[in-house]
């Protein structure tokens, strides 16, 4: 007997990542993760590579884990990858405070963030 099977949430050519609990802005993250979309595999690696921002290294382990992904668990040709989707969302956010002139306080906002990462499989056109 058994459960059946779960249906996949990504297409049969595609394979997917996601990277929580990042410790920075869903705004700072979103320019890291649109420097990936739409590339191919090798060069969105070197790009994150050559990064100066400090979350592109995370960026960069969501992407390995993505290619990861495809290939051992869908059986998709690691060449052939394209960055399909990137996406950011929120996700908590730590209030802090620091008392201020007159008795007032400063609310610090420390956000947290979490990242998608779709790859698919393109077939490269002679």
């Amino acid at each position: 007997m058994g459960k059946e099977k779960n249906p996949r949430r990504v297409a049969e050519n595609e394979a997917m990542a996601k990277a929580k609990m990042l410790r920075t802005s869903p705004q700072k993250l979103n320019l890291v993760a649109g420097l990936i979309r739409g590339k191919k595999v090798e060069k969105a690696l070197a790009d994150l590579t050559f990064s100066k921002k400090r979350i592109a290294v995370d960026v960069k382990k969501c992407l390995q884990s993505a290619i990861a992904n495809a290939e051992n668990n869908h059986g998709l040709d690691v060449d052939e990858l394209v960055v399909a989707e990137a996406f950011v969302g929120k996700n908590l956010v730590m209030k802090r405070g620091r008392p201020r002139a007159r008795g007032r306080f400063g609310k610090i906002m420390k956000p947290f963030s979490e990242l998608t990462i779709k790859v698919r499989q393109v077939e490269e056109q002679a």
